[in-house]
């Protein structure tokens, strides 16, 4: 049958039984799949299937029978799943990815139009409607069960592509189970993280507002008028400014932007710095989809995490200790700086080291540390480095002719153990070829800090001690050896001394990126403080 007939209600597709019709939408499925696998997918002028020759795979296994409706009624089974595509913002999807409003059309031509009856007797709408609802469930397996975002260094699923057999075995499992939201439950991953997110999603939505606001353009030093307008018009869209149609003077620009942060639990200043120009730009549409994209991480995490392991969360600015579904230990870390980001990485804990050193990376050492000695080398005693050579001896900077380099240099750049030494007074050793670790700091203070991407790429932890107690109970559980090496961390640390501490039982670490989590029923947004997030709504979420 041709494209164009198969648009059009003709002798040929209307049936004049329900089972008359049931017999020529079976005959249909057949015509109209043949025809969307040699025309990429097209059914008809609105309709493209995304995977028609999987859709072509589960009606053979049940001989063209179709799925969601029998003899012009739709099945349970049917009405299951329209109501999911309906409501499917409440697992992180969207309706419009699922063929919903040609779904609507069909449904209300069916039930609600005068002309109903003669509809419902047309097998090549139920045809169409069949087509979609399986192209769409193929769609929702593949969402639930792997998400939208592309493999990455870090992730470390081992199922990354689903097979034929893998849609057809759930196809079925669908029918016994009688319920898309069941098979989503098996199919969605078990992490708490995830729950927890997907929890807050209903409460979430009752309170988003769609509104388009107006874009509040990143602010220069020295404010504009069209910077000024648009920062108005904003404010005065939140409610947060009585007025758009005059100019407001500084005073008030600035009290209501103090209102602004004050709803957003920001730093009050009055203000429109960057970080509050981001969140005035942050629409509850943009929210939704950094919720889409944090559900879609979680799916990238293995299916079963590791019974006891350290969680960093870098938008969040904290860390935890989980052991089964408990949380042993909560502390603040210090991230990367935007220009020296914390790299995303799956490692384990395999020593402690009191008072180490530090070896500045390559890429600090090209990027700050280069350019300040060729100015004056002076600058590596100042800051407390010491310049090495390949055999271990120190050099003096100032015999060293800077000039001839550029990328890098031909020595080590190492500061040594002591109070004053930035990674503190102890260090968590893990495998990972960025050279970058937990520690303690020198710069306590600046855990008091709201905002904390302040490093040059490792974590800093508040609450090292207290992990540092955590590993080595846990890799000596006999209690003499446990005593013994934690009398000897706190005498070492006392008196200033660099030792190794192995780990025997190493401690799984996930350094991760996820810019909200599910909190006591609703839901905590983080700033996107890398962009990742940005950048994969450019690329994958664009038309959202």
């Amino acid at each position: 049958m041709s494209c164009k007939n198969s648009r059009k209600k003709s002798g040929d597709t209307v049936g004049h039984s329900p089972q008359e019709v049931q017999q020529k939408t079976e005959d249909l499925l057949r015509n109209f799949i043949d025809y969307a696998i040699d025309h990429n997918g097209r059914v008809d002028d609105s309709i493209v299937l995304g995977q028609p020759k999987l859709v072509q795979l589960l009606y053979e296994k049940n001989k063209f029978v179709p799925a969601w409706s029998l003899k012009e009624k739709w099945l349970p089974l049917g009405d299951s799943l329209f109501n999911f595509i309906s409501t499917a913002k409440l697992n992180g999807l969207f309706p419009e990815d699922y063929y919903i409003k040609s779904l609507q059309d069909i449904r209300t031509k069916f039930f609600n139009d005068s002309a109903a009856k003669s509809d419902r007797k047309d097998a090549g709408m139920w045809t169409r409607a069949e087509l979609m609802m399986t192209d769409a469930f193929i769609s929702i397996v593949r969402d639930i069960k792997l998400g939208r975002l592309p493999q990455d260094s870090v992730t470390l699923r081992k199922d990354s592509v689903l097979t034929g057999e893998f849609y057809l075995q759930h196809f079925n499992e669908l029918r016994h189970l009688g319920s898309i939201a069941k098979l989503v439950r098996i199919l969605e991953p078990k992490h708490k993280g995830y729950q927890l997110l997907k929890a807050g999603i209903p409460k979430f939505l009752d309170s988003a507002d769609y509104r388009d606001f107006t874009n509040v353009p990143a602010p220069a030093k020295i404010e504009t008028s069209d910077f000024r307008k648009a920062l108005q018009k904003r404010l005065f869209e939140g409610g947060y400014i009585a007025f758009d149609s005059v100019m407001a003077d500084s005073s008030q620009l600035a009290n209501a932007v103090k209102k602004f942060q004050q709803n957003k639990n920001i730093t009050v200043d009055g203000k429109a710095g960057e970080g509050t120009v981001r969140m005035l730009n942050l629409s509850d549409r943009e929210k939704f989809i950094r919720i889409a994209i944090s559900m879609d991480r979680y799916k990238m995490l293995p299916e079963k995490m590791p019974e006891k392991y350290i969680w960093v969360n870098l938008p969040s600015y904290y860390m935890q200790l989980q052991s089964g579904d408990s949380v042993k230990l909560v502390s603040k870390i210090i991230c990367g700086k935007a220009k020296t980001r914390t790299p995303l990485l799956t490692s384990a804990v395999s020593e402690i080291i009191t008072y180490p050193q530090w070896t500045i990376p390559t890429s600090i050492i090209v990027k700050e540390i280069l350019p300040a000695v060729k100015r004056n080398p002076g600058y590596l005693s100042r800051k407390g480095f010491s310049l090495v050579d390949g055999k271990g001896d120190e050099v003096d900077p100032y015999t060293v002719d800077w000039a001839k380099y550029s990328k890098g240099i031909p020595y080590r750049v190492v500061q040594g153990s002591g109070d004053a030494n930035a990674l503190g007074v102890l260090k968590f050793n893990f495998p990972n070829k960025y050279a970058v670790y937990l520690h303690d700091t020198n710069q306590r203070y600046l855990f008091g800090a709201a905002s904390r991407s302040l490093s040059h790429g490792c974590v800093r932890v508040q609450e090292w001690e207290k992990l540092a107690n955590y590993i080595i109970r846990n890799d000596r559980p006999e209690a003499e050896g446990k005593i013994a090496i934690l009398d000897s961390l706190t005498s070492w640390l006392s008196k200033k001394e660099k030792h190794s501490i192995p780990v025997k039982n190493k401690l799984p670490v996930y350094i991760r990126y996820f810019t909200c989590e599910g909190k006591n029923g609703s839901i905590v947004f983080y700033e996107d403080i890398y962009g990742e997030d940005k950048n994969l709504r450019e690329k994958y979420f664009a038309s959202k």
